[in-house]
């Protein structure tokens, strides 16, 4: 067999790269009642989920792409991490780090949740691949400009996108119950409550646990 032929039966039995199951978009909230102790938390306890030994295989066998927005008032939202395919664990540590040393945007403004989802949704549209779309949204307080987050659902449902989110109830204590009336929606979605900042890594990390063991699940 010469060379040409042996190229090309070669690319005929490559396998076929691995198909992306979900694609996970993370939002969080660095509005001006977050400071910046409270802006660390969220960042390193989403790095610590992300690395949780769970988490972190359901990730890579779902072949998952993860990107990360910074959000608050209106017209101020930020993709600080673009999509990543979480090929290996090797990848998944580098978004983990990436995370976890990922500067703040802005500090002083309101919050807009509306325009966080408005803006996320609009970044699925580089991974039309994945076979299911979900948005994971972290807050402390209610919308209070632009758009009404419950506005987007219609569009959010059209495109097969799930929004859940974790409502950090510190200075806002009925913040669960806003979050699954205006904000999530979606097939299975669902509100994680932290009663304070501080607990928000142990909740975080249950929560990506309930978010990608699900899809591992489909899986097998």
């Amino acid at each position: 067999m010469n060379l040409v032929r042996c190229l090309a039966f070669s690319v005929v039995l490559a396998p076929p790269a691995a198909a992306c199951d979900l694609a996970l978009a993370l939002a969080v909230d660095v509005s001006g009642s977050v400071d910046s102790g409270e802006f660390r938390i969220q960042m390193d306890g989403l790095a610590a989920g992300l690395r949780d030994p769970i988490v972190s295989e359901a990730l890579v066998r779902a072949q998952a792409k993860l990107m990360l927005v910074q959000w608050t008032g209106a017209s101020r939202q930020q993709v600080t991490i673009p999509w990543t395919r979480i090929s290996s664990f090797d990848v998944l540590e580098t978004f983990a780090e990436t995370v976890a040393t990922d500067q703040r945007v802005w500090r002083n403004f309101s919050t807009a949740i509306g325009e966080a989802l408005e803006t996320t949704m609009a970044s699925f549209d580089e991974v039309p691949d994945c076979k299911r779309h979900l948005i994971d949204l972290s807050g402390d307080g209610v919308s209070n400009e632009g758009i009404e987050p419950s506005r987007l659902h219609r569009a959010l449902r059209a495109r097969g996108i799930t929004v859940n989110a974790i409502a950090i109830e510190e200075s806002e204590p009925d913040l669960t119950a806003y979050f699954f009336e205006n904000v999530i929606v979606g097939e299975g979605a669902f509100v994680v409550s932290a009663a304070r900042f501080r607990d928000y890594p142990e909740r975080i990390r249950k929560k990506l646990l309930r978010e990608v063991t699900q899809q591992t699940a489909k899986l097998q």
